[in-house]
């Protein structure tokens, strides 16, 4: 039986040079578009997605893989994808589809995109300077591989880009300028068009698949390699392209993993007995490929034999030979116990080399003491194979309909297998690996071909992918040496933390759920929030939603530290919260340009919230020097990210013309079309009003009343209000004031000045029936609401009024309030004091609108 020789596995082992290896965190985003629905198809880029994806996959990385994706699709899967890179050592966007330039920007076209409008390219297409901005802002290096240089195959010849019509002249794609540490490779030069090719795959993705599958190529390298095989395919009509800015190495394949076997074994073999088997167990390449062994230092008491033929120095053995290795010591050795020693030596195909060491203890063999000798021997060996297949047997049962739960976005989760057995012969090679997410050890990331060995499972972690739910399943083959393997399968099934699901917000980069507004957050987010913070303190992403379920019970203070704590840790949405509570006064005085830091260096960090309230600051001058160009292109990026704030502002900046922007309303409607595609409450408002107005569209009262109606019940502000003057007019529907003054009154209770305007006139319409204390009520509340003087009419409207029914209004308001105030000024200031306290009674949630 082989023993481990600890005295002497420590003397060779000293002469190693020790390092601290870690997985390295790895994503890359596959996409093919290929049934585009106005436009022909492509035929290659869906299978082209397929290929190139299982070739990511077997290098080690998180692959999100998408065919045939819609602009709204794209935002939400390249949302989950750039949560993922966070912080990633290598990120990778590989497209195949349509893509060309307009302007000298690069666009990749969704399959939904028409692009009939002018502004369509803005709201349908992808800008690509775009998507490497924001994999600059969240990983350490960025690759980026396109096979989409083709013609426009759209119709129209100039589209809006920021504040000027553009030619969409043109073929191929622009070339890109390339920040530090990035390379950017094209399917051909710039310019030019790129083939499809005759075969399944275009010549470009068959040609990287290939190639990329090199190991431990540099990328440089694979893609030189590339370009050859591309130039060959197609006689020199196509030159893939790169450029490149990268200072550090990048391999695709790495393989720096040697083969793992036992570095010192121990035996007794028994002389003038014929070969004896030493019992080696076989070198697994933990990376999947082949094993060689050769013969570094053979024995002196004995010859090697490997069925029945001798084993010369650096004669080659295949690893799964090994276990059959013999060894022949003459008789008459081993009269007096010997020691006597076997060096070999195990290769992989990747040049990694592993040491192993046999040391033997030579016995006689012969006479009484060594039939003994030999029982004892046979014994052990039967033991050995009895106790190897006990392992396997409970290595198996250890795995196999395992249900583990593994939550998602707090990094690689130990699975905890608690493995019976270290036996250095017991081996699992991967059969199935888990369709999305990674497996890893704390020193290497493991791919579909990967094996890992005994003492190693129980460490062995895996990370869902963002945006995972379904359960997964992983499948080993369990082996020992030539022993039977036994299969064993497990499931991993990823869970949303209740604090995601409680608290955590739309459009965050670093979060893992489609997010909730703080009127959807319920109380109950506080405390599963608070244990998630406890669970997992190194995440920062559990403190700022803490931060938030604090908000909405009213505790502003914890808030805050929650918030800045996240905001220290990383946290990037946090750092825009901390603007808004400076901006808006909550818990600290009223601090524009310290809001405006604050949201600057969100928007630095990509955060599209950041982006929209610093691009709103720079065009407008809010608090800064303007700067209406880059203000511009900070709205146009975040609505690109599908922030539909972002595309509110632009279509009041494009249905005016401001700042010398050009008006341009159905650019105007093409943005809040994109607002109401994504569900945005106050989109459908707007979008209402230019239907009923005809404003950048043709007039269509149905359509608006429809929007309203939606927007409403959704809960937006002044939808009621807009829905009421309808019904006041009798525009779109038939007249019916009590149904308007029912919504107008709605309007009010969520906070619509005009609307408690319009009411106030509604009343006054009656004439001498009209109720002139409800008159100035509603003044009153139109004034406390009119935080920006956009109505100055009210407070000069109740100005007008007499005591008699300002007196009575007063009354009925002190009446609704639960606790008192000061009765100071006069009685118009104190109607509009009044009016806003019961307002702000009957709203302590403000951030409901």
């Amino acid at each position: 039986m082989l023993r481990c020789c600890a005295f002497l596995a420590a003397l060779v082992l000293v002469s190693f040079t020790a390092f601290e290896a870690h997985a390295e965190r790895r994503v890359a985003f596959v996409i093919g578009n290929s049934e585009y629905r106005d436009i022909p198809a492509l035929k290659n880029p869906d299978k082209d997605a397929e290929d190139v994806s299982s070739t990511f996959r077997l290098a080690g990385f998180d692959v999100f893989v998408a065919k045939d994706l819609t602009k709204l699709q794209f935002e939400e899967q390249f949302r989950n994808y750039l949560a993922a890179a966070d912080g990633a050592d290598l990120a990778v966007v590989y497209y195949s589809g349509h893509g060309f330039q307009i302007g000298g920007e690069n666009f990749l076209i969704p399959v939904d995109a028409s692009l009939k409008g002018a502004a369509d390219i803005e709201v349908q297409a992808i800008k690509l300077d775009d998507v490497l901005e924001q994999l600059r802002a969240k990983s350490k290096i960025q690759v980026i591989i396109l096979d989409a240089c083709r013609n426009n195959p759209f119709p129209r010849k100039d589209y809006w880009l920021r504040d000027q019509l553009i030619a969409a002249g043109g073929t191929g794609l622009a070339q890109v300028k390339s920040s530090l540490n990035t390379l950017i490779a094209f399917a051909t030069e710039p310019g030019a068009v790129a083939y499809d090719g005759s075969g399944a795959l275009s010549p470009f993705s068959s040609a990287f698949s290939r190639r990329a599958l090199a190991p431990n190529q540099e990328i440089r390298t694979v893609m030189a390699a590339v370009r050859r095989d591309v130039v060959k395919a197609t006689d020199g009509k196509q030159v893939p392209w790169e450029n490149s800015s990268l200072i550090d190495e990048v391999v695709l394949m790495r393989r720096a993993s040697r083969p793992a076997l036992p570095p010192v074994l121990e035996k007794v073999v028994p002389s003038g007995v014929g070969p004896v088997a030493l019992d080696l167990p076989e070198p697994v390449d933990v990376d999947g490929g082949a094993v060689t062994v050769s013969i570094e230092r053979p024995p002196a008491l004995g010859r090697l034999t490997l069925d029945g033929k001798p084993v010369a120095i650096g004669q080659p053995i295949a690893g799964k030979d090994l276990p059959r290795l013999k060894m022949d010591v003459p008789k008459g050795s081993g009269a007096q116990e010997e020691v006597d020693m076997l060096a070999y030596a195990a290769h992989d195909n990747w040049g990694g080399q592993s040491q192993g060491i046999l040391v033997f203890r030579v016995k006689n063999g012969n006479a009484a003491e060594g039939q003994q000798l030999m029982a004892s021997l046979e014994a052990e060996q039967k033991q050995q194979v009895l106790e190897r297949g006990i392992h396997i047997t409970g290595a198996a049962e250890a795995i196999e309909n395992r249900d583990i739960n593994v939550p998602v976005g707090v990094g690689p989760v130990p699975l905890k297998l608690e493995f019976p057995t270290n036996d250095p012969a017991v081996s699992l090679k991967l059969a199935s690996y888990p369709a999305t997410g990674t497996l890893s050890l704390p020193d290497r990331t493991l791919s579909p071909d990967s094996s890992l060995m005994a003492d190693e499972v129980d460490h062995l972690r895996y990370e869902p992918q963002i945006g995972a739910v379904k359960p997964l399943s992983v499948g080993f083959e369990i082996r020992a040496d030539n022993a039977s393997s036994k299969p064993a399968t497990m499931k991993l099934s990823p869970s949303v933390d209740p604090c995601d699901r409680e608290a955590g917000e739309p459009l965050d980069l670093q979060g893992v759920v489609p997010g909730l507004l703080p009127n959807e957050i319920s109380s109950n987010a506080v405390d599963v929030c608070r244990a998630a913070v406890k669970a997992y303190p190194d995440v920062a992403r559990f403190r700022y939603q803490l931060g938030r379920a604090l908000l909405v019970v009213g505790k502003v203070e914890e808030a805050k530290k929650a918030i800045q704590e996240a905001a220290d840790r990383g946290h990037v949405r946090a750092v825009f919260e901390l603007g808004y509570l400076n901006a808006t006064g909550t818990g600290m005085p009223t601090n524009r340009k310290q809001a405006n830091a604050f949201y600057a260096a969100a928007s630095d960090k990509g955060d599209p919230y950041g982006m929209t309230s610093w691009g709103r600051a720079l065009f407008n001058g809010y608090g800064v020097e303007r700067d209406t160009g880059k203000g511009l292109d900070l709205l146009l990026k975040a609505a690109a990210m599908g922030h539909t704030y972002a595309m509110n502002d632009l279509a009041a900046i494009f249905t005016e013309g401001r700042n010398g922007v050009p008006a341009d309303p159905a650019r105007a409607v093409a943005f809040l079309k994109a607002g109401v595609e994504r569900q945005d409450m106050y989109s459908m408002n707007l979008l209402g009003r230019n239907y009923l107005a005809g404003t950048g569209v043709e007039k269509d009262p149905k359509s608006a009343l429809e929007l309203f109606q939606k927007s409403m019940d959704l809960g937006q502000p002044f939808a009621p209000g807009s829905l009421a003057r309808m019904y006041r007019d009798g525009v779109g529907v038939q007249q019916d004031l009590a149904e308007a003054q029912r919504l107008f009154e709605l309007a009010t209770d969520r906070g619509d000045q005009s609307a408690a305007y319009d009411r106030a006139a509604l009343e006054l319409q009656r004439g001498e029936k009209a109720d002139q204390s409800l008159a100035v009520r509603y003044l009153a509340f139109a004034a406390a609401l009119d935080v920006r003087n956009e109505i100055p009419d009210a407070k000069a409207t109740l100005a007008k009024f007499g005591a008699k029914a300002k007196t009575a209004a007063l009354k009925q308001l002190r009446g609704e309030l639960k606790s008192k105030i000061s009765a100071d000024g006069s009685l118009d200031v104190q109607l509009v004091k009044t009016a806003r306290a019961v307002w702000e009674q009957a709203n302590p949630r403000r951030d409901l609108f």
